[in-house]
């Protein structure tokens, strides 16, 4: 029996596996479906701090700095000191900004595809992950799991 746990990993990397395989046919294999938000925030708003970022984005700050280091690993953003030593500003480079057009490109691409696949099930998916967080906001999945000390 599979678990719900390895099912919602597997519909994730399917979906995000074909992103990353179309980023690699048109020549940036090291491009990451995750980054997109990230780029198209920064276009939108401009250099942000990770903080910011991270909270424009909807992910854990841990999370947004992972995602803004192996960025910057691969030339699509750097980093510069803030006001406050503490803070690092987030700017996108030159390669990131020359891929604007395929990264809108596919985002399009991916909103149609995401709408005909919901055409194929009983209900949205954005509709039921959604549903799925905010049950989640009114009480964490520890809190339904309860006590299991035997």
């Amino acid at each position: 029996m599979i678990g719900l746990g390895a099912l919602m990993r597997h519909v994730h990397e399917l979906m995000d596996g074909a992103i990353a395989d179309l980023y690699a046919e048109h020549g940036l294999p090291d491009y990451r479906p995750r980054y997109s938000p990230v780029v198209r925030t920064l276009v939108e708003q401009g250099p942000l701090p990770i903080r910011d970022l991270a909270a424009a984005i909807g992910v854990t700050h841990s999370a947004a700095s992972q995602t803004v280091v192996q960025m910057r690993r691969s030339g699509f953003v750097t980093m510069e000191k803030g006001s406050d030593a503490r803070h690092r500003i987030v700017h996108l480079t030159g390669r990131a900004r020359a891929a604007l057009p395929l990264i809108e490109a596919e985002w399009a691409a991916t909103e149609r595809a995401v709408r005909e696949l919901d055409a194929e099930l009983p209900v949205p998916l954005e509709q039921l992950m959604t549903a799925t967080l905010d049950a989640l906001r009114r009480r964490d999945f520890r809190a339904r799991i309860g006590d299991v000390s035997a």
